[in-house]
Formats: structure tokens, C-alpha cells, sequence
């Protein structure tokens, strides 16, 4: 080291004492720019009112509701085929080696594997008798938890699954419950409007109640999905499709139509989202809308046509009032003769 570095040095201020005590990391940086907290103050919306409705459909609900309805018809339908004890009528039971006091009627009596007629009139069956003239009014939502067979059953309740899970999840259970309930009502309250032989039971009417919600809310959320036109394609085709078997013999289409027109009603009204970027400022100050106003005046129309058509449908109903004498037609919605089959019974 050179004389002048030794001056240099010397001439140099000493350095700031330390106390050992090394600043936290990240407090400080070396590039210059003022010092930051650490660590960085979260960001915050200006207005504790904002809706992110991103984060909203992120948030699903728990499903618990569909999964408990789906165990409360199979433990009805045992309890049923208990009761039903088809050795006791000492017929050609199906699998009565094996199942004994659970096994099936005939195939030519229930092709579905399932107890006989008599028995699910018994434990609340459909029937237009003894709603109408029996005070029975009951059976309108009990028919809802009994099934035909076990093919009955297997195909309503994986078809439940499919559906109601994921609306369940979206909407949460008592929206969905809701609908599901008041659409097998539905579905029930037309079929006794044209139907006046034989017994009906199934969920098909609350289930087609969750489609034709389905379809409503697709169509009231209109401006917050992509690939809409596809869905709607989709669940129109098999709601047809659905529809179009139900014109097969044995079949109640009419409880499959009232449930999916009660269901399609409901929708609008309990299904409704808020549109994208509503914004609710506090004290007055200026807001996006929370619903747009179609899907304000759907939500009306909705109700008021829910509402009357539930009047009218119990008023004719306990008045005794046969649908076909108004319809001429409408009985073949529900099965359409052809040289196959006859649409007597």
C-alpha cells in the first residue's frame, strides 16, 4: 500500500458503531430506493362491499343434502320390498331362493323388479282416489320417495347424482331442496290431473324439476358464462330426449312435465347471481345494479305464473276436475299408441 492510500484511509471517517444486532430480512434493501415494510400491507378493495364474483363461484358448497336423499329413497325401497314379502302370495318371485322375503315379483306383473301395485298403493303411492276423495293430499310428495323396481330406482338416483351434486355445490342445499321438493309436487298435481287409473310413484318429477332449473338459470346467468349456446343446446336435447321416452306405455310423462315446468319457474326465482362487477359503494355513493333488469322482471313473471299455476292446479284437482275433458289432445304426451302397445291402462 502506497504513502497516499495510507493518507486516504486515514483522512476516511470510521465507520458507524454496531451493536451485533443485524436489521430483520428484508426490512432494508441495497438498490438505493427508499426503505419498505415488510412484509407489504395486503391490498384492499376501496369498498368493504365488493362482490368478487370470481371468488364466489370458487366457493362451492358442501354437498350433503343429494347424497341423503339418495340413501333415504334406497332405505324406503328396502322397507318396501320388506313389507312387500312377495313369497307370502306364494307367485313366481324373482330371486326367492336368495332374496327370500326381499324378492321381486314376476317379470309379467313388475318387469322393473320391484314390489307389487297393491303394496306401493299401500305405503303412498299416487293414486287419484284416495287424494282427491280419500283425503290424502300427502301422497302428493310421498309417491316422490317410492320407486317401481330396482331399475326404477338405479336410474333415477344415478341420474340424481349427476345432477343435483353439482347444483347442490353451486347453490347450496336449501335452494336445492327447495326446488326438488316443490317440483315433485308439481309433477304430481298434473299427473292426478290426467291420470286417474293406476299408481304413480318415482322422483322423475322432482328430477326433471333440477333440468328444467337448470335450464333457467343458464338462461337468468345468461351474461356470466361462456360457451352458453353449446349448454343450452345440450340440456335442451336431453330434456327432449327424456321427455320423448316418456311417451313410452307405463310411463308418467305428465308427472315428468309438470316437474320440469315447476322446476324451469323455480329457477328464476331461487337461482338468480348477481352480474359481474357489482359494486355496492356505502354512504349513498353511485353502484352497479346487483341484477340486471331482465333477470328482475324473469324473477316476477316466474313467481306469479308459479303461484297461479299452483292454484289452479289444486283448485281443479280437489274439485274433481278431469284435465283430458279441457285437453283432447294431451293424453298423448304421456303415451302414444302404436301397433306395439296399447295406451288403455
Amino acid at each position: 500500500m502506497s504513502n497516499a492510500d495510507v493518507e486516504a484511509a486515514r483522512a476516511a471517517p470510521p465507520p458507524p458503531a454496531t451493536t451485533g444486532i443485524k436489521p430483520p430480512p428484508g426490512r432494508y434493501n441495497t438498490s438505493g430506493a427508499p426503505p419498505y415494510p415488510y412484509p407489504p400491507p395486503p391490498q384492499q378493495h376501496p369498498s368493504p362491499f365488493y362482490y368478487d364474483h370470481a371468488a364466489a363461484q370458487e366457493r362451492h358448497h358442501r354437498s350433503w343434502l343429494v347424497p341423503t336423499v339418495v340413501v333415504a329413497n334406497v332405505a324406503m325401497f328396502i322397507v318396501v320390498m320388506l313389507y312387500n314379502n312377495c313369497p307370502s302370495t306364494g307367485g313366481d318371485c324373482v330371486g326367492r331362493k336368495y332374496l327370500r322375503r326381499f324378492s321381486f315379483q314376476p317379470l309379467k306383473e313388475n318387469p322393473l323388479l320391484g314390489p307389487s301395485a297393491a303394496t306401493l298403493q299401500k305405503y303412498g303411492g299416487l293414486d287419484w282416489q284416495k287424494v282427491v276423495h280419500g283425503n290424502q293430499a300427502w301422497r302428493l310428495e310421498s309417491a316422490t320417495w317410492l320407486h317401481a323396481g330396482l331399475i326404477h330406482l338405479l336410474a333415477n338416483m344415478i341420474s340424481l347424482i349427476f345432477i343435483g351434486v353439482r347444483l347442490e355445490q353451486q347453490f347450496g342445499f336449501w335452494k336445492v331442496g327447495l326446488v326438488y321438493l316443490v317440483s315433485g309436487l308439481g309433477g304430481s298435481v298434473l299427473s292426478l290431473l290426467f291420470i286417474r287409473k293406476g299408481v304413480s310413484v318415482g322422483a322423475s318429477g322432482a328430477l326433471f324439476g333440477l333440468l328444467g332449473a337448470m335450464l333457467s338459470e343458464l338462461i337468468t346467468n345468461w351474461t356470466i358464462y361462456t360457451n352458453r349456446f353449446a349448454a343450452m343446446v345440450n340440456l335442451i336435447i336431453i330434456a327432449a330426449i327424456n321427455l320423448a321416452i316418456g311417451i313410452l306405455p307405463h310411463v308418467d310423462n305428465f308427472a315428468h312435465i309438470g316437474g320440469f315446468a315447476t322446476g324451469f319457474l323455480l329457477g328464476f326465482v331461487l337461482l338468480i347471481q348477481p352480474q359481474f362487477g357489482w359494486l355496492e359503494q356505502p354512504f349513498g355513493g353511485k353502484s352497479k345494479s346487483k341484477y340486471k333488469a331482465y333477470q328482475i322482471i324473469l324473477l316476477i313473471v316466474a313467481l306469479v305464473l308459479a303461484v297461479a299455476g299452483f292454484a289452479v292446479g289444486f283448485i281443479m284437482l280437489f274439485k274433481g276436475e278431469n284435465g283430458n275433458d279441457h285437453c283432447s289432445w294431451c293424453h298423448y304426451l304421456t303415451c302414444v299408441p302404436t301397433s306395439s302397445w296399447k295406451c288403455d291402462n
